[in-house]
């Protein structure tokens, strides 16, 4: 008869390898978890600022509706156009204008920007990178978890301001529909996410954290002039396609209800551009 088969020994390796699959599960979503729990803060934050700002716009509608007339014949057409407002004597045309137009185009997207900005060159410029690099995990999946991390201040903000919003036209006795405040909201994901994409490329880039955020900031902020100002002057109007913020209308979605797809595929093909090429690129440089 032969030897008896190392049954124990057999056993001993498939417990070990079987202890040792959930260390390595964890370890491949690390990054990803501490990258969420860093946008927690910021994003309640940021949802505190849009609930005060839309309490001062929601009481302020009523005398702004007897006035809005007055208001458009007070400003040139050009400032209407080159911001895409529209209807301010309706509350949909008003929330368009004052919420929309700007704090979340502009000041959402900087943020967004500016996350994805510190992503790797906070940790290059802290000399963390080496670290994350010596542990099982590959470049592009460090990158693929931290621009994963947006979605922690995509869902917080987007139904937090959302809830707040429709909530705010009820309270004045002039609800939104909830459909299109729910679509202001889906089809902005896509803009938000070149934003963070564009700072995420930056960031792979620029090994200075400031440089990289301050960079990303105006980048976005100068893609969003540039879009405005290009709807000023029809010969030039083809500058603006650059800019993100020409494939998402706030307006055309709150007052007329036109819910463009086409324009946020156009954005998330963009956003998957950027993101090929940060993958790239970080995977081919030296830390």
């Amino acid at each position: 008869m032969g030897p008896k088969p190392d049954s124990d020994g057999s056993d001993a390796r498939r417990a070990a390898k079987s202890d040792t699959r959930p260390a390595i599960d964890g370890a491949a979503t690390a990054i990803l978890r501490v990258e969420s729990g860093k946008r927690v803060r910021s994003s309640v934050v940021l949802v505190v600022v849009f609930a005060l700002l839309a309490a001062m716009y929601f009481a302020m509608f009523p005398s702004i509706q007897e006035e809005a007339e007055l208001l458009e014949d007070a400003f040139p057409a050009v400032f209407f156009d080159m911001f895409g407002i529209e209807a301010l004597h309706t509350i949909e045309g008003f929330i368009a204008a004052e919420i929309y137009s700007f704090f979340w185009i502009v000041l959402v997207g900087i943020y967004f920007a500016y996350v994805g900005a510190g992503m790797i060159a906070n940790d290059v410029d802290e000399r963390k990178m080496d670290l994350t690099l010596s542990n099982p995990v590959s470049r592009e999946s460090v990158i693929l978890q931290k621009i994963a991390a947006l979605w922690l201040p995509l869902i917080v903000l987007n139904v937090g301001v959302g809830g707040i919003v429709f909530l705010g036209g009820i309270s004045i006795g002039e609800p939104l529909d909830p459909v299109a405040v729910a679509m202001v909201h889906l089809l902005s994901i896509p803009y938000l996410l070149v934003c963070g994409a564009i700072g995420l490329l930056i960031s792979v880039v620029i090994d200075h954290v400031r440089t990289a955020r301050a960079t990303a900031l105006t980048v976005v902020f100068v893609l969003w002039l540039v879009e405005g100002v290009s709807r000023l002057d029809e010969d030039y109007e083809w500058i603006g396609a650059v800019g993100p913020s020409r494939y998402y209308d706030e307006t055309a979605i709150l007052v007329r209800e036109e819910y463009a797809f086409a324009d946020a595929a156009v954005l998330l093909a963009a956003f998957l551009v950027l993101l090929v090429l940060a993958v790239l690129i970080f995977t081919r440089r030296d830390i």
